[in-house]
C-alpha cells in the first residue's frame, strides 16, 4: 500500500516546515519500534505507563520516516541543499490529475513538485508498518488505562491528536485519488480516534465525511449511520447538504415520508441551499404533491426573517424552476426592495435574461424559416441586452471580487455581440474585458 500526503496548504516558512519536518532515519525508526514492540511484549514492562507512550510515539516516528526530511510547500532547490547526499534514483516528468508534475524517485518516497517546483505531494512507497497510525492509537488507549492519576494526560492527549490529524490527511488523500472506500475507512478511523480518552474531541468533518463516502459507495446503512450522527453533533455538511444525501437513501428506500421530512426540515434551517431546493422541488414534482408546500414553506421562513433579501432569491428560483418567469422575476426583483446591496437577486435576474439569450441562439441555429430565424434573433438580442442592466448593478454593489469577476464575464460576452454597431456596448465590452484579463493574470 502507498501512503499518499498531498498538499493541504503551504507551510509559513522553511525555518518553521523544516522544524516541523525533521524525521528519525528509516532503520532508527523501525530499530525504535522494534524496541518499543518487545519492552510492551514483557510483562514486567506492559503494566508500566512509560512502555505504552513510548510505543505510541514510536508508531508515529515509524509512519513518518520514510517521507524522508522534505515537506509539502518546500522548494525543490532547497531540498537539494538540505537533502544533500539523499539524492533521487530518477527524475521524470509525469500527470497527475490532470496536472504536469516533476516526479522524483527515492528509496522509500516519491516527490512530486508542480510548475513551479514546489513541493505539492509525497507518496510512501516502502512504509515500515502498514497499520502504523491505528497501532498507534491502541498503544495511547492502553496508556490511558494506566495513567490513573493523569499525570501524561497532555503526552497522550498530543499523540491522538497528532494521529487524528494524519488518519485524515490518508482519508482526504485517498479521496484526491479516488480510492473512496480507502478515504472512507481513514475518516471513520480519525472520528473514532478523535472520540478517545482523554482527547474526547468531536470531529465533526470526519463524521460527516464518512458518511459522504458511504453515500457515494452506495453504503446506504452506513451512510445514513454517520450523517445523522453528523447531524446530531452540529454539523450538517455545506448548506445542509447531509440532508439531502439523507433523502436521497430515504427516496432510494422508498421511504417517500422520510424523504420530505427530511427536506423540510433542511428548508428551514438552510432555505438557500440548491441542493435541498432542487430535492424539494423534485420531490414534490415526481410525488404527485402540492407544490404549494414549498411557498408555505418559504412565506414561513420569511416571517423568521422578513429583512431576508435571500428569501425573495430562493423564491425567485423555485418559480423558475416551476417555469413561472413573470413571479420568478418579480422575487429577484424584491431582493433589492428589502436590501439594495443584495446582489443576488440582480444575478438571478441577469442569468435568467443570459441564459434565455443562450436558448434563443441555438434555436435560431435549428431554425431553417428566414422569417422565424429572423423573429428568433431579435428576441435573442433582446434578451441579450436585458441581462445587462442587472449584472450591471451585481457588479455595483457586490463586494466580493470573484463575483465581480463572474459577472464581468457574463457582462463581456453580452456586450460584444453588439460592440461593433453600438460604441456604448463597445466601451462596456473593453471595460469588462479588461477586468477579466486582470484577474486572470
Amino acid at each position: 500500500m502507498k501512503r499518499i500526503f498531498l498538499a493541504l496548504a503551504l507551510l509559513a516558512s522553511l525555518q518553521v516546515a523544516s522544524a516541523q519536518q525533521q524525521v528519525k532515519s528509516v532503520s532508527a525508526a523501525q530499530k525504535a519500534a522494534e524496541k518499543a514492540i518487545a519492552a510492551s511484549q514483557d510483562a514486567k514492562k506492559s503494566a508500566k505507563l512509560p512502555t505504552w507512550i513510548t510505543l505510541g510515539k514510536a508508531y508515529i516516528d515509524a509512519y513518518n520516516a520514510p517521507t524522508g526530511n522534505g515537506w509539502i510547500g518546500a522548494s525543490r532547490a532547497d531540498l537539494a541543499l538540505l537533502l544533500a547526499d539523499d539524492k533521487p534514483l530518477s527524475v521524470e516528468n509525469v500527470e497527475v490529475g490532470g496536472q504536469q508534475m516533476l516526479k522524483e524517485t527515492y528509496a522509500t518516497r516519491d516527490y512530486y513538485y508542480n510548475g513551479a517546483d514546489i513541493l505539492q505531494l509525497i507518496v510512501i512507497t516502502k512504509p515500515i508498518y502498514e497499520d502504523a497510525l491505528e497501532k498507534g492509537a491502541e498503544a495511547f488507549a492502553k496508556a490511558y488505562e494506566l495513567d490513573v492519576k493523569g499525570k501524561k494526560t497532555k503526552d497522550i492527549t498530543e499523540g491522538l491528536r497528532t494521529i487524528e490529524g494524519k488518519l485524515v490527511d490518508e482519508a482526504y488523500n485517498a479521496y484526491t485519488f479516488g480510492n473512496l472506500e480507502k478515504a472512507s475507512y481513514y475518516f471513520e478511523k480519525a472520528s473514532e480516534v478523535s472520540m478517545q480518552e482523554p482527547y474526547a474531541v468531536i470531529d465533526t468533518s470526519a463524521i460527516y465525511n464518512t458518511g459522504l463516502t458511504a453515500w457515494m459507495l452506495g453504503q446506504n446503512d452506513r451512510a445514513k449511520k454517520f450523517l445523522e450522527k453528523s447531524i446530531a453533533v452540529g454539523y450538517a455538511g455545506e448548506d445542509g447538504d447531509a440532508y439531502a444525501k439523507l433523502a436521497d437513501i430515504a427516496d432510494k428506500e422508498g421511504n417517500q415520508e422520510q424523504r420530505q421530512a427530511y427536506l423540510e426540515e433542511a428548508f428551514m434551517k438552510y432555505p438557500q441551499s440548491q441542493s435541498i431546493l432542487v430535492g424539494l422541488i423534485n420531490f414534490y414534482l415526481t410525488s404527485g404533491g402540492n407544490t404549494d408546500r414549498l411557498f408555505e414553506l418559504i412565506e414561513a421562513a420569511k416571517a423568521n426573517e422578513p429583512e431576508n433579501a435571500s428569501l425573495y432569491y430562493v423564491e425567485g428560483n423555485i418559480y423558475l424552476q416551476l417555469e413561472d418567469v413573470e413571479n420568478a422575476l418579480k422575487a429577484y426583483r424584491q431582493c433589492a426592495e428589502i436590501n439594495p446591496e443584495y446582489e443576488f437577486g440582480f444575478i438571478g435576474e441577469g442569468q435568467y435574461w443570459y441564459n434565455r439569450a443562450v436558448d434563443l441562439q441555438d434555436a435560431a441555429a435549428a431554425e431553417m424559416d428566414y422569417k422565424k430565424y429572423d423573429k428568433i434573433m431579435a428576441e435573442f438580442e433582446q434578451a441579450l441586452k436585458n441581462c445587462v442592466e442587472p449584472f450591471e448593478k451585481a457588479y455595483d454593489v457586490t463586494k466580493d471580487d470573484n463575483i465581480k469577476v463572474a459577472v464581468c464575464e457574463y457582462l463581456k460576452n453580452a456586450c460584444y455581440r453588439f460592440s461593433y454597431d453600438d460604441p456604448v456596448y463597445k466601451e462596456k465590452y473593453e471595460k469588462y474585458d479588461a477586468i477579466v484579463k486582470a484577474a486572470r493574470q
